[in-house]
């Protein structure tokens, strides 16, 4: 994976029915990047997941692959 956009769409893509309505907009600042996810109809609770549990893990992980490279990320997930 060459960057976090990468990433948080390879792991959006893997959950989700549509894959190919899968969007992700990088929002670069100085020291932080957010990330704005939207998906197909239907998909919204797929990359959620029960009780957020799957959304909160996806960014964990973004946030360790941020950290290495001194950067801070946030995901959000959009409808």
């Amino acid at each position: 994976m060459e960057n976090l956009k990468e990433l948080v769409e390879y792991i959006a893509k893997a959950l989700v029915d549509t894959p190919d309505k899968v969007e992700i907009k990088e929002i670069a600042g100085e020291k932080t990047l957010i990330y704005e996810l939207r998906v197909g109809d239907g998909d919204l609770g797929k990359v959620i997941g029960k009780e957020g549990r799957t959304a909160k893990a996806i960014r964990s992980i973004i946030t360790a692959a941020a950290m290495k490279q001194g950067k801070r990320a946030q995901l959000e997930i959009l409808e």
